[in-house]
C-alpha cells in the first residue's frame, strides 16, 4: 500500500458515519493517536539514529585515524632503529678482515665504538664457517661455542643477513640476534653476529605515551610476544588476538580479547624484521564520549517521544471529547428542531381544530339557549323541567369544549413573552387537566393541595405552564404506575412556591449535579432530548424566579419553583 493510501486509512475520509456510538469516537481517537504519532515520532527516531550514526563513525576516524598514524610512526622508529644495528654490523664485517676480527684486542676496541655510537648493542662475536665462534667481546663467556646446530645459522648461510625474533637463547633475557656473513677468496665465509637488548625497543614504545589501560608491544608473524605487555602475557607468551594478514599500511580491527573486553586493535607490520606492532585500547575508553552523548540522545528523544504521547493523547481525547459532545449537540439541535417544527405542526392544526370545532360549538350554544329560552316562555309544555335539564347539559358540554380548546390554544400557540397578572392555581389546574387522561389510564394518585386566595404574580402564563407542564412530564416518568403525584401551592410572603412531588425512583448525587447541564438525560435513548430541566431552568430565571430539586435515590423526589409575588 501507497503512503497516500495509507495515510487515508488512518485519517478520517474512511471514518463510518454512524454517530453516537462510544465504538466509533475510540477508533476515531486510535486513529488520530496513530497518524499524530507516525508523523512526529517516526520522523524523530530517523533524525535520533541518523545523527547517532554519522557522530560515531566520525567520532571513530577521528580517533582511529590518529592512533593509526602513532603506531606507523612508532613502526618506522623501531624499523629504522633495527636497520641502524643491521647495517652497522654489515659495515663492519665488510671493512675488517676475519684475522682482525679474529683478534680479540680489535674486536673489543669495535665493540666499544659500536656502543659508544649505535646503543643497545649487548655483545658481538665472530663465527667461523663450521659454526664455532672464534672470537667474542661481551658478558658472558661464548667463545669457542658452536652454533652449527642453530637455526638461524643455516638461514644466514642461505640470505646472507639475518634479524631473529626475541628468544632467550644462552644468556636467559630476551634479546635479538643480527648476523651477516662475508666471504674471502677461496671460498671460505665467516659470520659476524651481534646481539640487541630488547630494552631500548621497549623504551620506545613508552615514548608512545599510551594511557594506562592500553597496551603497545611487538609480536612475531607467529602471534608469539616479542616484548612484555600489561594485560596479555609476558615475552614469548602467544598473544591471544589473530592478526590479519601482512600488509604494507597500518590496519585496525575491532575485537574481543581474552579479558572479554571490546578492544581497538592497532597494528602495523614491519618491513625487513619478522615483527609486528600492535597497541590494543579498550573500546569503552575511546567511546566513553560516545556512549555518553549516546546516553543523552535517548534520554532526549524518550523524554521528547514521552511529551508527545502525554500531548498526543490529551489533546486527542480533549478533541474526541468535544467532537462528541459537538455531535450530540448537532443531533440533539435536530431534534429539536423536528420537535419544535412537530409542535408547531400540532399548533396550527389544534389552532384549525379548535377553530372549527368552536363554530358548531357556538352554534350547538346559540341553538340550546334559544331552545331554553322558548320552554321558558311555554308554561304549559308537558315536558318542560325534562327538556330544560337537557338543554342546561348541551350548555354545560358546550362550555366544557370551548374550555378545552381554549386552553389547547393557550399552550399551543407559539407568542413572545408576555407578562401579565396570573393566576397561579388557575394555571396549575389547566397544565393538570392535559395530564389527566394519562394519570387515570395509569391509575396515578395525582393530588391538588392548592392553597386559598394566593396573591395573583406578575409573569407569563404561557411559559410557567410550559415549565409545570415538564416537571410532571418528569414526575410521570420517574413513578411507576399506581404511583403517587402530589401538586402543592402554598404562600411564603414573598414568594409563591409551587412543589410537584412524587414517590418514584430518585436521583443520586452525580445525576443532581448534572440536572440542569443541556442534553443531559436518565432517560432512554429517544425519549428524551436533556433539554427540559436546562429550559425550565432558564425560563424561572428569566422570570426572576429560582428552580429548588431535593431528591433521594429509591425514595422520590420533589421540585419546587419559587415566584416573586
Amino acid at each position: 500500500m501507497s503512503l497516500s493510501g495509507w495515510l487515508k486509512k488512518l485519517s478520517l475520509l474512511e471514518f463510518p458515519e454512524e454517530g453516537g456510538s462510544p465504538e466509533i469516537y475510540r477508533l476515531l481517537r486510535r486513529r488520530i493517536i496513530i497518524l499524530m504519532l507516525v508523523v512526529t515520532v517516526i520522523p524523530l527516531l530517523s533524525m535520533a539514529l541518523i545523527n547517532s550514526y554519522q557522530y560515531r563513525n566520525t567520532l571513530r576516524q577521528e580517533i582511529v585515524s590518529p592512533l593509526l598514524v602513532l603506531v606507523n610512526k612508532s613502526k618506522h622508529s623501531m624499523e629504522l632503529f633495527l636497520a641502524e644495528r643491521l647495517s652497522a654490523v654489515s659495515f663492519i664485517g665488510s671493512e675488517h678482515t676475519f684475522e682482525e676480527l679474529a683478534d680479540q684486542g680489535t674486536l673489543n676496541r669495535i665493540f666499544r665504538v659500536m656502543k659508544q655510537e649505535f646503543g643497545g648493542f649487548v655483545d658481538l662475536g665472530l663465527i667461523d664457517e663450521n659454526g664455532v665462534q672464534v672470537s667474542y667481546v661481551g658478558p658472558y663467556d661464548l667463545k669457542g661455542r658452536n652454533y652449527s646446530g642453530q637455526p638461524w645459522f643455516h638461514e644466514v648461510r642461505a640470505r646472507g643477513a639475518y634479524t631473529s625474533d626475541v628468544f632467550m637463547g644462552f644468556r636467559r633475557f630476551p634479546h635479538i640476534a643480527m648476523a651477516v656473513q662475508r666471504g674471502v677468496e677461496g671460498g671460505k665465509y665467516w659470520i659476524l653476529r651481534a646481539t640487541i637488548d630488547t630494552h631500548t625497543i621497549d623504551e620506545l614504545i613508552a615514548s608512545m605515551r599510551l594511557d594506562p589501560k592500553s597496551d603497545g608491544f611487538l609480536v612475531n608473524r607467529e602471534g608469539t610476544l616479542q616484548t612484555a605487555t600489561r594485560s596479555y602475557g609476558a615475552v614469548l607468551d602467544h598473544f591471544p588476538i589473530g592478526l590479519p594478514l601482512s600488509s604494507s599500511e597500518p590496519n585496525c580491527i575491532e575485537t574481543t580479547d581474552s579479558l572479554g573486553r571490546e578492544v581497538l586493535v592497532a597494528y602495523a607490520y614491519f618491513q625487513n624484521s619478522p615483527y609486528a606492532l600492535v597497541v590494543v585500547k579498550p573500546r569503552g575508553e575511546i567511546f566513553r564520549s560516545w556512549y555518553k552523548l549516546k546516553s543523552e540522545i535517548l534520554y532526549v528523544f524518550l523524554t521528547g517521544v514521552l511529551i508527545i504521547l502525554l500531548v498526543v493523547f490529551k489533546l486527542t481525547g480533549f478533541l474526541v471529547e468535544r467532537l462528541r459532545e459537538s455531535e450530540e449537540r448537532r443531533e440533539a439541535a435536530f431534534r429539536e428542531i423536528e420537535h419544535s417544527q412537530k409542535l408547531s405542526s400540532i399548533g396550527r392544526l389544534a389552532a384549525g381544530v379548535a377553530h372549527e370545532i368552536n363554530n358548531p360549538m357556538a352554534i350547538i350554544n346559540e341553538k340550546a339557549g334559544l331552545m331554553k329560552d322558548l320552554l321558558e316562555l311555554d308554561s304549559e309544555f308537558r315536558n318542560r323541567e325534562k327538556f330544560i335539564a337537557l338543554t342546561d347539559a348541551i350548555i354545560n358540554s358546550v362550555e366544557r369544549c370551548r374550555s378545552i380548546t381554549h386552553r389547547l390554544l393557550g399552550f399551543a400557540r407559539r407568542m413572545e413573552p408576555h407578562i401579565e397578572s396570573v393566576d397561579i392555581n388557575e394555571v396549575v389546574r389547566e397544565t393538570v387537566g392535559f395530564v389527566e387522561k394519562e394519570a387515570g389510564y395509569r391509575n396515578l394518585d395525582l393530588r391538588l393541595e392548592l392553597a386559598e386566595n394566593l396573591p395573583v404574580v406578575e409573569s407569563d402564563r404561557g411559559q410557567l405552564q410550559q415549565v409545570f407542564l415538564n416537571l410532571l412530564s418528569n414526575a410521570f416518568a420517574a413513578v411507576k404506575d399506581k404511583g403517587s403525584i402530589r401538586i402543592c401551592t402554598c404562600d411564603c410572603g414573598e414568594t409563591l412556591s409551587i412543589s410537584v412531588e412524587d414517590n418514584g425512583c430518585g436521583m443520586s448525587e452525580e445525576t443532581l449535579s448534572r440536572l440542569y447541564e443541556p442534553f443531559f438525560t436518565t432517560k432512554t435513548k429517544g425519549h428524551g432530548t436533556g433539554l427540559g430541566m436546562f429550559i425550565s431552568y432558564g425560563i424561572i430565571k428569566r422570570l426572576g424566579g429560582r428552580l429548588e430539586v431535593r431528591s433521594k435515590e429509591g425514595e422520590g423526589t420533589t421540585m419546587t419553583v419559587h415566584l416573586k409575588v
